[in-house]
């Protein structure tokens, strides 16, 4: 039973994903939550912090970077694109994980010493916890993008929201409760400034990795990189299959190497729309299962942030 309970967590955390797009953050957050049970429950250490980094392996929902950058390269939208391709695959590919998972993890249990559970930590003098609504906060940018988007409305001018209005609109409502459950406008600019101070570290990388990918994405094909590939699969009799199988193993050892699915996704995924032009077949075909190896590499990286950040807490 404790196994079926540590595999539950997987789908669970992928509907997280959603919600919470960064890595790093919703490891953390499961680390926080999660992990305690899981290690109450008789689940070792090393196979609850594992299974809390799998959460992230999939990386998708509209809110996900790799998903808006897909989606542009494909000239699709978000939620069609997450709702059309990603969903399926990923539903499927869940199962098939929780049944590996759970196997693997009660076979590699049975040959570790069982760890002691630590006391709960105590709430901090003046510490209360946060009130039952604020739990609505991280599920409102989803709330508004499924809501607010062609594919849930009929009529020639439905109301559809891009990621950053949702983002500000879920900021300012998260502004009024904030407000109104502190009654304090000194609480409110200091979350404020933490909110924007926090944005402004992220969007940095961010930024600083697109243009790194979009440049050495740009040198690759100037490189002759996908004439060299169709080349080499034409001699080599792969086809279309063989192309793809070496573009995911290639975009799969680079996110364990640079620890980012976006980093290895940026840089490989602007390659894509030529080459599947060139071998006359659709781009999903291959973006959707390069996309979903980016990040698995960077759950089965020992330098990607989420597995230092949850290893290191959990100890």
């Amino acid at each position: 039973w404790p196994y079926l309970a540590a595999v539950a967590v997987i789908p669970l955390g992928q509907l997280l994903s959603l919600c919470v797009p960064s890595a790093a953050g919703l490891g953390l957050l499961l680390i926080a939550t999660v992990h305690p049970i899981l290690i109450r429950i008789g689940v070792s250490k090393i196979t609850s912090v594992s299974i809390i980094v799998l959460c992230t392996c999939f990386d998708m929902g509209p809110a996900s970077a790799n998903t808006a950058r897909a989606a542009q390269l494909l000239e699709m939208d978000n939620v069609h694109y997450f709702i059309g391709s990603q969903l399926p695959l990923a539903m499927a590919l869940t199962i098939a994980l929780m049944v590996i998972v759970y196997f693997q993890s009660k076979y590699l249990d049975s040959k570790i010493p069982s760890d002691n559970p630590p006391a709960d930590p105590p709430l901090e003098k003046g510490e209360t916890p946060a009130p039952l609504p604020f739990a609505i906060l991280p599920v409102l940018p989803l709330v508004l993008l499924m809501t607010f988007n062609s594919f849930f409305q009929t009529g020639d001018h439905p109301i559809v929201l891009d990621t950053t209005t949702a983002m500000l609109i879920s900021l300012f409502l998260s502004m009024v409760l904030h407000g109104i459950y502190t009654r304090s406008l000194k609480a409110l600019e200091s979350g404020l400034i933490a909110c924007w101070n926090g944005m402004g570290r992220a969007f940095s990388t961010i930024i600083t990795l697109i243009v790194a990918a979009d440049i050495f994405a740009s040198g690759l094909i100037a490189l002759g990189l996908i004439d060299g590939l169709l080349l080499l699969s034409n001699s080599m009799g792969w086809g279309v299959i063989g192309i793809l199988i070496l573009f995911i193993a290639l975009i799969f050892f680079a996110s364990i190497l640079m620890g980012s699915g976006n980093a290895s996704f940026f840089a490989f995924g602007p390659l894509i729309p030529d080459l599947a032009s060139t071998l006359g077949i659709p781009g999903i075909k291959l973006l959707l299962p390069m996309q979903l190896a980016s990040s698995m590499g960077r759950a089965a990286s020992p330098i990607a942030g989420v597995v230092i950040a949850t290893a290191g807490i959990a100890g």
